[in-house]
């Protein structure tokens, strides 16, 4: 196995990072019939949909149908011309560069009827899950650009069902590696190697049958171009091609040359390295804004660690795009983008560059989600009327063994991702239970279709009460899911995830979220805390495993939140009235709890507001060992020990964790007090009023 080429971020052999600044386009003004542009750049978008409901109508996997999968079109380059309406964000940064690597390995070797195949994150990929299906275009014998059906694979192989294996030392544990292969050669399908391919999953008729869905869908854009060319003429397509990229690039320039130049600095966390003391591994950021050019320099974060949440270039070049990408939602998105909003994704050998060969299956939960997070944290200071609190992390729960219930005793996965909360906004609450940030289209799965697929019954899936991180502008609610396994053998559990112990974090003000982490039979006397990354644990019929999502970090001090508004949720149960009176400061009234009738206490919420304005920053310095004890001892609660003592413990046993326990208050005390200087003044405002209008 050769070692691939080292991606320093530099340059990518067609994409110049950054570009000089004579390069840089500053007007559009395309060659084409204005009308025939707009008709074609839409015919573009059309065609990925296409692709995409293709794919949904005929794909075999219960993954991919629940839309985890993407689209691309590319020009003979590799460059991305379109991508779809309703894409996966992860994967759309990396498109161009899974494109790139199959031109560099076929070169002019590539015909009529050829499709290829990649998962390879060390050629720009995802991780090994997200496979892809790539097929050139010609017309008349005359290459175009390539078509690209991206589907996330629920195993290809490893030690873990489903192809998450936290012990995996290298990406050999991890799953098979497809490097650039060819599966049709000039129309004739090379059933030999697909089904070689295949045979290397837990699933392999569900893999042949996605391998040929995602085919025919790249089949379907090359159907359409076809008939694009026909009818405008191929040199048409062709300017087309190049000259909706420039449009992107320049509309993407404009909006930047509007902003004010500067250097902004983020910086986030992965809980834990296994193999190191605890202690959190930071990712840090440099942004710049320079005329109508952004920049993001990833230099100086942690080198790459021991377990599986690593980041190829291709996937930190991703998180770095889709959160850009949500500041400008009316922007197309194509390879013009990455010309006016470049990326150095640092050295190799840190997280979010990774070297080969190391584990990276879960750079979602990782660096990707870190990032994107991140970037939104930056451009709050830029747009604050875009501000978002951190939301919830993106985790994946894996259940596999063998199905008694079926002749043949056939493997079967229940491939389960959570919906949680985003982040409060600027002015408006965050959405509650919603798919990740990571694909905001995904879509959550039914439990119908899982208990028919796996012999798994759902128990439970509600939203979690204060799960909301408390702002002036409260997160969105995480949700709970539980379950259990009611027949089968060799059953293991596992799960990546993140944000344990770097909790989802809030904006201006705002406080944390709740932490991430499994339970095994919470509840009974067979109780066990299993954490937020683990793999391959075996577990026995009718254990019940739950798992909270978290909610989004709140943004602006809790203590300005609307009284009102509080006494609103705690109504309709997203708040408790314990945490409405320790988080808010708001002191309620129970009136009737059968008819939901509360109000609140204006004298006594004054007083209380004020107590805990006076109070809290001292509460950082307390000692956290004393924290930790009475955490043990019951007399405080995981919301407790994050929120007002900014304390991080093993949440199974209590210990403290002082390194993170550090780093957090650290956090909190950059990300978090500073918008604390004004409170008592608004709050002796406040109370004078009302006395006036008393």
């Amino acid at each position: 196995m050769t070692q691939p080429t080292k991606f320093t971020g530099l340059s990518d052999k067609g994409i110049q990072f950054p570009p000089a600044p004579e390069d840089r386009k500053t007007e559009f003004q395309t060659s084409l019939d204005p009308i025939t542009f707009e008709v074609l750049r839409n015919s573009f978008v059309n065609i990925v949909d296409q692709m995409a409901e293709q794919l949904l109508r005929t794909c075999y996997s219960f993954v991919i149908y629940c839309r985890d999968f993407s689209s691309g079109l590319s020009d003979p380059q590799g460059n991305l011309v379109m991508q779809g309406t309703g894409d996966i964000a992860a994967h759309v940064g990396t498109l161009h560069y899974t494109c790139k690597a199959v031109i560099e390995e076929f070169g002019d070797d590539i015909h009529p009827g050829d499709v290829f195949i990649i998962n390879d994150p060390f050629r720009g990929g995802s991780h090994f899950n997200d496979t892809r299906i790539l097929r050139p275009i010609f017309y008349k014998g005359e290459l175009l650009g390539y078509s690209q059906a991206n589907g996330h694979w629920a195993d290809v192989g490893g030690a873990a069902p489903g192809s998450f294996n936290i012990t995996a030392l290298d990406h050999m544990g991890e799953g098979l590696r497809i490097t650039p292969v060819r599966v049709w050669s000039k129309g004739v399908w090379n059933e030999d190697v697909a089904r070689f391919i295949a045979a290397n999953t837990r699933n392999p008729g569900d893999i042949i049958g996605d391998m040929q869905a995602q085919a025919e869908a790249t089949a379907v854009a090359e159907r359409e171009i076809v008939r694009l060319c026909d009818k405008y003429g191929v040199d048409t397509i062709r300017t087309a091609f190049q000259e909706v990229q420039d449009y992107v690039e320049v509309l993407m320039r404009a909006r930047l040359s509007e902003l004010p130049d500067g250097t902004w600095y983020a910086e986030d966390y992965i809980d834990q390295d296994p193999k190191l003391e605890e202690g959190l591994i930071p990712i840090k950021i440099k942004f710049t804004i320079d005329g109508n050019h952004a920049h993001y320099d990833l230099s100086g974060s942690h080198p790459q660690i021991s377990t599986f949440l690593n980041a190829g270039y291709g996937g930190a070049f991703a998180g770095i795009v889709a959160g850009t990408k949500y500041q400008f939602p009316e922007l197309p998105l194509n390879s013009g983008l990455y010309r006016a909003v470049t990326v150095n994704v640092g050295e190799p050998g840190t997280v979010v560059n990774a070297e080969w060969p190391s584990p990276c299956a879960g750079f979602c939960s990782g660096p990707f989600e870190k990032l994107m997070n991140s970037v939104f944290g930056l451009w709050a200071e830029i747009l604050p009327e875009r501000t978002m609190g951190c939301a919830f992390n993106l985790e994946y729960l894996l259940v596999g063994g063998r199905d008694t219930r079926l002749e043949g005793r056939p493997y079967f996965m229940w491939y389960d991702w959570m919906a949680g909360g985003w982040g409060g906004r600027n002015g408006r609450d965050g959405f509650n239970a919603t798919a990740p940030v990571f694909g905001a289209q995904y879509g959550i799965q039914p439990l119908e279709g899982q208990e028919r697929l796996a012999p798994v019954l759902t128990k439970c899936h509600d939203l979690v009460q204060d799960s909301a991180g408390p702002g002036e502008a409260r997160g969105g609610l995480g949700a709970e899911k539980g379950g259990s396994v009611f027949e089968g053998e060799r059953i293991v559990v596992s799960y990546c995830c993140d944000r344990e112990r770097s909790v989802t974090w809030g904006m201006w003000g705002g406080l944390p979220s709740i932490p991430h982490g499994v339970w095994l039979n919470k509840g009974t006397e067979r109780e066990r805390y299993l954490g937020s990354i683990f793999s391959t644990l075996p577990i026995d019929v009718d254990d019940v495993f739950t798992r909270p999502s978290a909610g989004g970090g709140g943004v602006g001090d809790p203590l300005l939140r609307d009284p009102e508004l509080v006494c609103d949720d705690v109504t309709d149960e997203y708040v408790s009235v314990e945490r409405a009176l320790i988080d808010y400061g708001v002191v309620i009234r129970e009136i009737d709890r059968d008819l939901a009738q509360y109000e609140v206490d204006h004298e006594a919420t004054e007083r209380e507001r004020k107590r805990i304005a006076e109070s809290r920053i001292g509460w950082l310095e307390q000692d956290a060992e004393e924290i930790a004890r009475k955490y043990r001892d019951g007399d405080l609660n995981v919301m407790d020990c994050v929120r007002q003592y900014g304390v991080i413990l093993d949440w199974g046993d209590g210990t403290l964790l002082p390194t993170t326990t550090q780093q957090f208050r650290a956090m909190l005390k950059r990300r978090v007090v500073p918008y604390w200087g004004k409170t008592l003044a608004v709050l002796s405002e406040e109370a004078s009023q009302r006395n006036k209008a008393a």
